[in-house]
């Protein structure tokens, strides 16, 4: 496994966590609380975006 595929890896799992968080924000929690899932799934999304353009980089 060399570092392209570990960032693959890590972008992929990203994403899954920024959907997961951002599903918890629409349907579960849609007080106040679904703000705060909502920018951090954004958060997880931005990493996964740096993962992602560092592929063939690194």
């Amino acid at each position: 496994m060399n570092k392209n595929t570990v960032l693959a890896y890590a972008t992929l799992i990203m994403v899954i966590m920024g959907i997961l968080l951002v599903s918890l924000a629409i349907f579960k929690y849609d007080e106040i609380a679904g703000y705060g899932f909502g920018a951090v799934a954004l958060g997880f999304f931005a990493i996964a975006w740096v993962f992602n353009a560092l592929k063939g980089r690194v």
